[in-house]
């Protein structure tokens, strides 16, 4: 029996020893996350006050709502100094903030080639493509907000369901009256009518031209110059034939169509395609118009 005794109490020994081994090893680790997120945390701070105080860096001064967020829900502007470099656009800036200032700054991006239209924005008064725009051809401090004469969901996003749903509205796709009469041959387009409406295909439904539009922003239901754009690029195809030609210029000369239009240009002036919107919207006004003569 005495022989036990001691026994138990080494084994009791030993297991408490291990606990506190355990148990000093978790402090040890967990210090030492502690001291490297605060050396991260460190650094960073560093890293943006190095940014402020260098000379080559941008200013830029970013809208921001948040209707989620107690505190966030009156809008302000956050300033941000931004590390310049070569080729830079607002996106870029945008995408820096983000990732290392603001993780919690929402904006749109996809391609960053100018080409999905999603990254449309208000930068120094202007309509542009944050992905396109050269930071070396703008003012600072760089001023960026969201589409004006939209909704605001969150930052720099803005509701598009009312621009879609107006493109919608012209019926947007190829549509025709007859097809070629053998199975694999092509429904052929001459060269002039291509070059027709060539640029009207350009658009990237980005809503620049509808957001810098006054008539727009006062009647909810006028098409607007992109939908009247999208109209054009069918209507003008010689392949769709002049039945669905004159259904889409039935839907285009309606009230809230292309005579709301007042010829301010602003729509073309924001293009980020080029597109020449306002020509192609007096176009469709001739086509109309001709479409209601009668001679007997």
């Amino acid at each position: 029996m005495s022989t036990q005794i001691p026994k138990q109490t080494e084994e009791s020994s030993e297991t408490e020893a291990e606990t506190d081994v355990a148990s000093k090893g978790d402090e040890r680790r967990a210090e030492k996350r502690r001291r490297a997120a605060e050396e991260r945390a460190r650094r960073q701070a560093e890293e943006a006050e190095k940014a402020a105080a260098d000379e080559d860096t941008i200013e830029l001064k970013v809208f921001r709502y948040d209707p989620e967020v107690e505190g966030k829900q009156e809008p302000r502007f956050d300033t941000f100094h931004v590390p310049f470099t070569k080729g830079m656009t607002v996106l870029d800036a945008l995408m820096y903030s983000r990732d290392n200032y603001d993780s919690s700054l929402t904006f749109r991006h996809s391609c960053r080639q100018a080409v999905c239209g999603s990254d449309a924005m208000f930068v120094n008064g202007g309509q542009k493509l944050a992905c396109k725009t050269q930071i070396v051809d703008l003012e600072e401090p760089i001023r960026v907000e969201p589409l004006p004469h939209a909704e605001v969901e969150k930052d720099l996003v803005v509701d598009m369901e009312h621009f879609y749903d107006q493109m919608e509205a012209v019926e947007p796709y190829f549509q025709t009256d007859e097809y070629p009469d053998g199975e694999l041959e092509e429904q052929r387009q001459t060269r002039e009518n291509r070059e027709k409406v060539k640029m009207s295909t350009r658009c990237i439904w980005c809503g620049a031209c509808m957001s810098s539009c006054n008539i727009a922003a006062g009647d909810n239901e006028y098409l607007g110059p992109a939908a009247i754009n999208k109209a054009y690029r069918f209507a003008m195809d010689e392949r769709e034939g002049e039945e669905m030609k004159q259904k889409r210029l039935e839907i285009i000369e309606q009230e809230h169509g292309v005579w709301r239009c007042q010829t301010q240009f602003s729509c073309t002036e924001v293009c980020p395609k080029d597109i020449p919107l306002t020509e192609h919207i007096q176009e469709l006004k001739r086509e109309a118009v001709k479409n209601n003569l009668k001679f007997w």
